[in-house]
């Protein structure tokens, strides 16, 4: 009777595949904000179709397009025309507000379980999302960053002195963090959706980087891992945006967020 009994017991107790694809099924939400980049946003959205993530990740596109002077809007309908398959979701901004102020209404709109951000240039590559994923998936992180100053993997030469700013922002942010990072800066961060969601984020320009940096140490036992990306870094002429102005109000922001928040 007992032998009778075993197979129903493990029929009951174990979930069919159907439901294990299910349960193991997550989504990774994207999410890009975009100025002025009709000529290039086609291309980086043609590399973030292209990657196949590890783990069963599917995946969400969330573009906001930050009011831009260009025919952006235009370039990412024709885009979203010629693939329906993609799942891409477009938010505009009626008034210029900044690439923070764009990442905050991506976010609000991110419905995936990881969010991971993506600049609408060329400087970063999705084909490395998986690198990023593999902490959180083997169960060892919350928060994954991308340092473009760790392991071997390709770095453009460009400025000088923006790579002293860089570290000289890093170690600032670090002294009050606590945290070992290399690269405070680096645009690909990779959240758990709840965390990131639950931080009452401000900043509207690149102040964005140093505040959820700050902010993202204090979440109760968060744990945080880096991983070495490459890095395609724009000059100026081919569009790159941060300047000095920006670098300073990074120094105030690891101060508000840090020093005087406490």
């Amino acid at each position: 009777m007992l032998s009778n009994l075993f197979p129903t017991l493990k029929t009951a107790c174990l979930p069919s595949p159907p439901d294990i694809l299910q349960i193991m099924s997550q989504i990774l939400s994207i999410v890009i904000p975009a100025y002025n980049e009709e000529r290039t946003i086609h291309r980086i959205l043609d590399k973030v179709k292209a990657v196949e993530l590890i783990g069963g990740f599917k995946k969400e596109l969330i573009i906001t397009n930050d009011c831009s002077r260009d025919d952006t809007e235009g370039a990412i309908h024709r885009y979203m025309e010629a693939n329906p398959g993609l799942n891409i979701r477009y938010l505009r901004h009626e008034v210029n507000q900044g690439k923070g102020a764009a990442l905050h209404t991506g976010i609000q709109h991110a419905s995936g379980d990881y969010i991971i951000i993506q600049d609408a240039d060329l400087e970063y590559d999705p084909n490395e999302y998986n690198i990023l994923l593999k902490p959180i998936l083997d169960g060892f992180a919350d928060v994954v960053f991308g340092s473009r100053f760790m392991g071997g993997r390709p770095h453009r030469i460009l400025f000088f002195w923006h790579s002293i700013g860089n570290k000289f922002l890093t170690n600032l942010s670090n002294m009050f963090t606590n945290l070992n990072l290399t690269d405070m800066e680096t645009c690909y961060k990779m959240f758990r959706a709840d965390m990131l969601k639950g931080l009452p984020l401000r900043e509207k320009r690149f102040g964005f980087e140093p505040e959820v940096t700050a902010k993202i140490s204090r979440v109760p036992n968060v744990r945080i891992y880096e991983v070495g990306i490459s890095y395609y870094g724009r000059t100026y002429a081919e569009g790159k945006k941060i300047g000095a102005v920006d670098g300073f109000r990074a120094i105030y922001c690891i101060l508000k967020y840090n020093l005087w928040a406490k």
